[in-house]
């Protein structure tokens, strides 16, 4: 596992834009990932940080989704349930735990342990998944492995709901 930050030029927004398409297109060559998990927008005091935000966010998932790689999109409540149990933990237990469940020596940075608990969501909610498949009977065919059905996972998340498990 692997993370990093793309660094944009203080310029006009098109320019910044542009980018983040050809850092994460360089990142997808490289690395050819198979699925890919973003934090859905979400505004919480500033509207004109969130409306560059919801550009930047929209260019990566264009970027990926060209490539015709499945898009996960979690709020932040979900991430943080998903990682720390909570969904109002704080940024220094999301940094916590992340270090905890990778095995790293240090505290990741605050956007870097953002990233690696959304990719870290997304690894326990399909594993999650999957072993409710299996457990319901339903095997899934292998080259669908990463793909799962929006209905199971509604049914997963209401029987979760039913039982008081945190996702």
């Amino acid at each position: 596992m692997n993370s990093g930050c793309i660094r944009t030029p203080d310029d006009a927004l098109p320019v910044r834009l542009k980018s983040i398409f050809r850092g994460l297109s360089e990142l997808i060559a490289q690395y050819q990932p198979t699925e890919m998990a973003i934090e859905k927008v979400f505004m919480h005091r500033n509207p004109d940080s969130a409306l560059k935000l919801g550009q930047a966010r929209g260019t990566a998932i264009c970027v990926v989704a060209n490539q015709d790689i499945p898009v996960h999109e979690y709020t932040p409540r979900e991430i943080k349930q998903a990682i720390v149990g909570k969904g109002n933990a704080s940024k220094v237990q999301m940094q916590h735990m992340v270090r905890v469940l990778l095995g790293l020596n240090k505290f990741p940075q605050e956007d870097a342990a953002d990233a690696l608990a959304i990719a870290l969501c997304r690894a326990h909610l399909r594993t999650s998944l999957q072993n409710f498949s299996q457990a319901a009977g339903k095997q899934m065919p292998l080259h669908n492995k990463n793909k799962i059905d929006l209905n199971e996972m509604n049914v997963f998340k209401r029987s979760a709901r039913k039982r008081r498990t945190r996702i």
